[in-house]
């Protein structure tokens, strides 16, 4: 355990941090999910809406610098691959 206040401090700003971006990572899971979810029951309709919803959130966490913006396009792009090969 840190014995400097300004360790201390940080310590508590790192776990604060922590558990914040935990629940937005969380928050782009569940999204992602979703749409796997529709494009396995083979539903385009609801499965092009959660894309349509997955896209903001995954940019949002680009932006906030949760992950990094070639996991973002890396994610978006492969979720629009899923919904596109239900059109066929």
């Amino acid at each position: 355990m840190a014995n400097i206040k300004s360790a201390k401090k940080r310590a508590r700003q790192a776990e604060k941090r922590r558990l914040h971006n935990k629940g937005l990572r969380s928050k782009l899971r569940s999204h992602m999910k979703a749409v796997i979810s529709e494009v396995e029951k083979g539903n385009k309709d609801n499965a092009a809406a959660a894309y349509k919803a997955a896209v903001p959130i995954i940019d949002t966490m680009i932006t906030k610098g949760i992950i990094n913006k070639n996991k973002g396009a890396r994610h978006k792009s492969r979720l629009n691959k899923m919904v596109k090969a239900l059109a066929t």
